[in-house]
């Protein structure tokens, strides 16, 4: 016994812990170091084995205070009636959570994995719009291939005037359960009908137009409400129009896509956006009134004189609606970037001669 180590050492908890919290450690412990889960990993083999002992003595009251009194002491030669360590206590409703989270089984996903309804497949497709039909919204007409429910047999799989069977071998349930002996105790594991496929049901007599899939391809016409604001990568969510659902649960859902072109002039950051506005030189200078091209339309705007080029202005609420926000908008930034002229005739050169001689500039 000289070589082990302390229980509450190995679990990673206080010697005055409590129930929830030795489950909680152990469980973490066994997560990490389960044999399923690092094959062939010795190390992590014995960790877990070590882990499953200290909680199967801990986790039991009695075994738990023979501990605290004697350490390994208390179970020597079987003492306390503890020859070596066994999987007493909840040690099988660990092993449930446990193999749930690692395997999709378990407890709780048997109840989700049987024969009773369950909601379609969400079915996804995109749809390409304009940058303005992003800014503003609209409407838009798309075509896809949904499967809907069988119209001759009702989406049962079953030939018109026959009624799929529960399967014999797993009574309806859709799932098997089986118990085998492990160097960790008596396993039970829980799998899928072979013969079903987890349905719980058995079609002898299939439905010669679905193919006993209960369900046909077929082609449909959508019309989708895009919102006013939406950006590029974002989907619309139409209820109920996905995959159906099997043994009567719910249709999944649609989800297009939504893919935004580029536009000419202005750039999008989130609700903002940002264009570049060519000004005069005389008219950065002087100042005054210039039109400036808005997602909206243009606008005037008063250009200060002495305005220096890449100067940006704001322009409140002329930007993109909020997709979540009713009545919020964004803003549009425009860079003035001030021109400067490459070719002068006589009479222009003659009055920027005259400008730079009045600034004192030498020719």
């Amino acid at each position: 016994m000289a070589d082990k180590r302390d229980y509450y050492e190995v679990l990673g908890v206080a010697k005055n812990a409590s129930d929830d919290d030795l489950k909680r450690a152990y469980r973490k412990l066994a997560k990490k170091y389960h044999p399923d889960m690092n094959p062939g990993n010795a190390e992590a083999a014995e960790k877990f084995k070590e882990a499953s002992e200290a909680y199967s003595v801990l986790s039991d009251p009695q075994k738990r205070s023979q501990y605290d009194q004697y350490g390994f002491s208390a179970f020597e030669g079987g003492a306390g009636g503890f020859g070596g360590f066994d999987f007493s206590g909840d040690m099988g409703d660990i092993f449930g959570d446990l193999f749930g989270d690692l395997f999709g089984g378990g407890r709780r996903s048997s109840r989700s994995a049987s024969n009773g309804p369950m909601r379609g497949a969400n079915v996804r497709t995109s749809v390409s719009i304009t940058f303005e039909e992003a800014v503003f919204g609209c409407e838009k007409q798309i075509e896809l291939n949904l499967r809907e429910p069988c119209p001759t047999c009702g989406g049962s799989g079953a030939k018109p005037g026959t009624t799929p069977e529960t399967c014999g071998k797993c009574r309806g349930t859709g799932r098997i359960f089986s118990t085998q002996q492990s160097i960790f105790g008596m396993m039970k594991t829980e799998t899928a009908c072979p013969d079903c496929k987890g349905r719980g049901k058995i079609i002898k007599e299939r439905c010669t137009e679905c193919k006993g899939s209960g369900s046909i391809t077929k082609k449909t016409k959508l019309s989708v409400e895009i919102p006013a604001g939406i950006d590029s990568g974002m989907s619309v969510r139409i209820r109920d129009k996905g995959e159906p659902g099997s043994n009567g649960g719910p249709r999944g859902d649609l989800l297009v896509e939504v893919r935004v072109a580029r536009h000419p002039q202005f750039e999008r950051d989130d609700t903002n956006l940002y264009s570049v506005q060519p000004i005069s030189f005389t008219r950065a200078a002087l100042g005054g009134k210039i039109r400036i091209k808005t997602i909206d339309g243009e606008v005037e705007y008063e250009v200060k004189a002495g305005t220096q080029t890449d100067t940006r202005i704001r322009l409140r609420g002329k930007g993109v609606p909020s997709v979540h926000h009713r009545g919020v908008r964004g803003d549009h930034y425009v860079t003035l970037v001030v021109q400067v002229p490459t070719k002068l005739n006589r009479e222009q050169k003659k009055a920027l001669q005259a400008y730079a001689k009045a600034c004192g500039e030498e020719k």
